[in-house]
């Protein structure tokens, strides 16, 4: 019977997992299965797996064409070991999911043919390479495949899944901008064709239909504008009235379609994401609910012992004053049991991101109380923590920044360089004596960690350089180069200081785990590209150095380069001899600017049909993916604007009000913690009757999001283990989650393509959106996040 229970339990903390991590993964439910799928969700697997993908992947940076190149036997071992790897961790998943599920997912044959093919490929590869015979390594381009489509990928795949969504309505209005260009084109071709007009290298212009069409394309993207419209132009100022027409249309109206129809779509899907998610969390929540459930009158329960077990077993890392806060927001009436309804939010809680810290006394107010707690020493601490003394180094911040433009070479504006290191150096030493120092220099003091390691960087690096030029009339650039940018990063921390600054900064910060998402996905489009680039073009454009005496050197080693834009440009180095330079080129393309110009370098050297290739490119990654993004960094603007207005209250925001013990920030910030903190356990003792507290231990409770807003927390005071009665909490809580929508989902799609912060803009769901849980002021005066 307990090893039956025991199983249940271990049963209920997988789905309990799943529904935490937004996982729908369909597992096998015997113990064994069960215990092999606790495994493979472990963070260790997750990280093994995601090091060999990428490893696989690097593979190209030293695979002819190399940047870095190795023998063939080396890149060979390390390629058939990764392939190991995803076939072991294929084999893994194959054991704790129902072989039907298994072989009906896409997602895991084409992880099975990738190996096949990658396995073929190289067999092949090895044998004609023996024999002497060049060939292809074609395979590489299924390499991102395994990025893809592996478990722990959920999130790139939903990106791909919203592109895939989008595009039925992208392709209409795609179909019509297309009608549009050929007709331009058409138009073109009879207005210049038969007037004998050049372009400024002496070329034909408008006289070759798909010619046309390029070059009128490549205008949409303003890439070539006026360059394309000049000849005409110089003819007859009458003809600027067809390109006039042809930017409106086609660039101003279409490309906002384009913007507006994937940004609509995208939000169309995303909410039928949303719903199908929450749908498949509650269903496992419920799940464990009935793995758990004993009879309790008239309804089914989980107990209270059962459940810490659960929770204990989920977040084992939880501490025991954590586990008792979500058990009384689970447990509101203390019943000892929670209900169906409270357990399905279980998942939710959990991913309530909670810091515990401990609020210690200065050192020094130990070591040397009377020097510490004296009149002079109190004034100097009241003057670091006021504005003020924030106000002053944002001002010295500027005048740095306004020296740091003048002359390096001058002795004075080196001389105030050291004067404005000793004033950054005075003001660290300052917020040490007057904040705790672990404290101040706690996890989540970003702007603390900032602002210390580059001091003391810029200080080293301006000794070392002060030395050597002393010492052995030696100056190195090097070290120049990074004291200037260690100068110029200094100037960063007068964003912080600014609300409005810090309200776009906590907005991108929000969207960080999204935008890594669409890295991903970049990632993806940039190796499928690049590989067929370096196929493609390898070798046919070269760069040479400046004083290179190398025959066509000044036609990067192609005469049919010459005179060429390409090669005016002096664009050699642009080309796709390598992995590394391959992507620098399409992150060029990425940008558009010169596009045209390389596109037609690379058809000059091959064939006109060589063109297709940036075509596609730029359909795919600015027309699409970008598109995309756009969307989600507007819909972000959009909702960290409106998250300013939220007045919702959490459900343990709700609990600390229930509780009516109260501390103001202010007094956080005033040294009166501690006595706060006394005063009421005597309360508590003097109305309940519980035991005496540990003093010191607090919960900062905060959502991954920041906020951009002045917080006004609710604080009570905290022990390590509370007893059962009242639960004394010191936390600080400012908005909160509706109890109706998940907490932990609004996260999980944070962390994904799908973005949280459009939960607040689905109100046809039915559900409104959780606000954000913030932070307060921290010491030093930065507001950091969690």
């Amino acid at each position: 019977m307990a090893e039956a229970a025991a199983q249940d339990l271990l049963l209920a903390a997988a789905f309990v997992s799943d529904a935490q991590y937004n996982r729908n993964i369909p597992f096998k439910t015997s113990p064994e299965a069960v215990r092999l799928y606790h495994l493979y969700n472990h963070w260790m697997m997750r990280t093994a797996t995601y090091f060999f993908i990428f490893l696989n992947l690097s593979l190209a940076l030293f695979e002819e064409p190399a940047v870095y190149p190795l023998p063939f036997l080396a890149t060979s071992v390390l390629e058939v070991l990764c392939l190991l790897v995803f076939l072991g961790r294929l084999t893994h998943f194959a054991k704790v999911t129902l072989h039907n599920v298994f072989w009906k997912d896409t997602k895991n044959i084409c992880i099975m043919v990738a190996i096949l093919l990658s396995l073929t490929d190289l067999a092949i590869y090895g044998v004609l390479r023996l024999y002497g015979v060049r060939s292809i390594r074609w395979s590489r381009i299924v390499r991102p495949i395994f990025l893809i489509n592996f478990a722990e990928s959920r999130q790139i795949r939903r990106a791909f899944r919203s592109i895939r969504n989008t595009l039925p309505e992208i392709t209409y209005v795609f179909l019509l901008f297309m009608f549009s260009l050929l007709m331009f084109s058409l138009m073109a071709l009879k207005l210049f064709g038969e007037r004998n007009l050049q372009t400024a290298e002496g070329l034909p212009y408008f006289r070759n239909y798909l010619e046309i069409v390029f070059d009128l394309y490549v205008l949409v993207t303003t890439a070539n504008s006026p360059d394309v419209m000049m000849p005409a132009f110089d003819f007859s100022s009458w003809y600027a009235l067809f390109f006039i027409a042809f930017v409106i249309i086609n660039t101003y109206i279409f490309m906002s379609l384009f913007l507006a129809v994937v940004y609509n779509n995208y939000k169309k899907h995303l909410k039928n994401e949303i719903r199908k998610l929450a749908y498949m969390k509650r269903r496992k929540m419920i799940e464990a609910f009935n793995l758990l459930k004993e009879q309790e009158g008239e309804q089914f329960v989980v107990r209270e012992a059962r459940w810490k077990q659960l929770v204990k077993l989920v977040a084992p890392d939880t501490s025991n004053s954590h586990r008792e806060l979500l058990l009384r927001i689970s447990d509101d009436k203390q019943k000892g049991f929670i209900d169906k309804k409270s357990f399905v939010q279980l998942a939710d809680l959990l991913n309530i991101q909670v810091v515990t810290l401990k609020i210690r006394r200065h050192p020094l107010a130990r070591w040397a109380p009377v020097l510490y707690g004296s009149a002079p020493s109190r004034l100097l601490r009241g003057l670091v923590r006021h504005r003020v003394f924030v106000w002053t180094y944002d001002a010295i911040i500027l005048i740095n920044a306004v020296f740091i433009a003048l002359d390096e070479e001058s002795p004075y504006i080196s001389y105030a360089e050291w004067v404005f290191l000793a004033l950054y150096i005075v003001e660290i030493l300052l917020k040490v004596y007057t904040y705790e120092p672990r404290e101040f220099f706690g996890k989540t003091q970003f702007w603390n960690w900032f602002d210390t390691l580059i001091i003391f960087a810029a200080l080293t690096a301006t000794i070392l350089n002060a030395t050597l030029k002393s010492t052995m009339k030696y100056n190195s650039q090097q070290i120049l180069d990074i004291v200037f940018i260690l100068r110029v990063l200094r100037l960063i921390r007068i964003v912080d200081s600014i609300q409005r600054f810090r309200v776009i900064m906590n907005t991108l910060i929000n969207i960080v785990p999204t935008m890594l998402t669409f890295g991903g996905l970049t990632l993806v489009v940039y190796c499928v590209f690049a590989i067929i680039g370096m196929e493609l073009f390898h070798g046919k454009i070269q760069y040479f150095p400046a004083n290179s005496n190398a025959p066509h050197a000044l036609e990067c080693g192609n005469p049919a380069l010459k005179d060429s834009l390409f090669a005016r440009g002096k664009y050699c180095k642009n080309n796709f001899n390598n992995f590394a330079s391959s992507f620098i080129v399409l992150m060029e393309l990425t940008v558009v600017n010169q596009w045209h110009v390389f596109a037609n370098g690379f058809a000059n050297v091959t064939a006109q049909p060589a063109k297709l290739y940036f075509i596609a490119f730029h359909i795919v990654m600015v027309i699409i993916i970008v598109n995309i993004f756009v969307s989600f960094i507007l819909e972000a603007f959009f909702v960290e604007y409106s998250l300013e207005k939220s007045e919702v209250e959490t459900a343990i925001e709700q609990k600390i009000q229930e509780l009516g013990m109260g501390v103001q920030e202010d007094e956080l910030q005033h040294e009166q913690l501690l006595d706060n903190m006394e005063s009421a356990e005597h309360e508590l003792e003097g109305e309940g009757g519980a035991k005496a507290q540990s003093k010191g231990l607090v919960f900062k409770i905060a959502s991954k999001p920041s906020s951009p807003l002045p917080p006004q927390p609710f604080c009570v005071p905290c022990a390590q283990q509370p007893p059962p009665g009242d639960t004394a909490l010191l936390a600080e809580v400012l908005l909160c989650q509706d109890t109706r929508f998940p907490f932990s989902f609004l996260w999980a799609l944070h962390s994904c393509c799908l973005g949280s912060f459009l939960l607040a803009r689905i109100q046809d769901s039915g559900c409104s959106a959780p606000a954000h849980v913030r932070g307060r002021d921290t010491p030093g005066g930065r507001r950091p996040f969690l």
